[in-house]
């Protein structure tokens, strides 16, 4: 936890080069009632005129929606920014599966923030009854990775 008195621009610095290289567009930090939010603008430098465009308002994408929702009690949530691994190193066997069976402190898998690889384990026992990420895929703070009941 970064204390309020630790807030300065180094603490920016560190989240901008967390946003490099996660690749993400935005990264926010909120504790104690101070909120940071560092985003990528893209800048498009043209010789031509302006011109008016119109935007069409996006079409929702249509995907079948699941017929049991997700119960968020039994969630395991990214604790950081990172990418997402399932297994030790590329060609090894997942940590878990579906239907493969925990108990708290067990590995579920790896996230690499800033090129150091972080476990993220169990907080419960219990079945894994859905994972959410596929492996070497980008989190974000508090997405819900795997449900365990």
């Amino acid at each position: 936890m970064v204390k309020q008195s630790e807030l300065g621009s180094d603490f920016v610095r560190l989240l901008a080069s967390i946003l490099d290289e996660s690749k993400l567009s935005e990264i926010e930090y909120e504790a104690d009632g101070v909120r940071i939010r560092v985003a990528r603008e893209k800048t498009i430098v043209s010789n031509q005129a302006p011109q008016t465009v119109h935007i069409a308002p996006a079409i929702p994408e249509t995907k079948e929606q699941p017929s049991t929702t997700i119960n968020t009690e039994n969630a395991i949530k990214s604790p950081i920014v990172g990418t997402a691994y399932r297994s030790a190193s590329p060609g090894d066997p997942f940590f878990v599966d579906v239907g493969k069976t925990v108990k708290e402190g067990d590995t579920l898998l790896i996230i690499e923030a800033m090129k150091v690889m972080n476990p993220l384990k169990s907080t419960r026992s219990g079945v894994v009854k859905k994972i959410l990420v596929e492996d070497g895929a980008p989190v974000e703070y508090g997405e819900i990775l795997m449900i365990i009941e």
